[in-house]
């Protein structure tokens, strides 16, 4: 057996291949870390955001829209702080996410928070609060 596999794959694994797919805007590379029924909601939305994605597909086209329709790249995740909770396979993570426009040679940080539930090594469940004001005063 892969030690690469879902299975085996630690909460910690999964962050640091979700900040990964976030990097690289691999919308598959993030899909792929939900379960097929997982639920990613997103409790403040931004213009242009759903409040939830349900399944691994919806998250998969959604990030392939939001990410390939986007000017912005990503050039680093700073983790700040990642908090282990009572409840198995939850983690709650904070990061500011450092991307620029380089259409205006600009570069912007929008803070983050992700709580991730992981079962048998995939996504179940991630609620995502991001600064969607950062994000929409960034294309101004």
């Amino acid at each position: 057996m892969s030690t690469d596999t879902p299975a085996v794959r630690t909460p910690h694994e999964v962050l640091d291949r979700f900040h990964q797919a976030m990097l690289d805007k691999s919308a598959d590379d993030l899909a792929d870390l939900y379960a097929v029924d997982a639920v990613h909601e997103f409790p403040f939305t931004a213009p242009g955001f759903p409040p939830r994605y349900e399944g691994r597909e919806a998250v998969r086209a959604g990030y392939r829209a939001a990410w390939g329709a986007s000017p912005v790249q990503v050039l680093e995740v700073r983790r700040t702080a990642v908090h282990e909770t009572a409840e198995p396979g939850v983690l709650v993570a904070e990061h500011v996410v450092v991307a620029a426009l380089p259409a205006k040679d600009a570069t912007f940080t929008v803070p983050g928070l992700l709580v991730l539930h992981v079962r048998d090594g995939l996504l179940t469940r991630v609620r995502d609060y991001m600064d969607g004001l950062g994000l929409t005063g960034a294309k101004a």
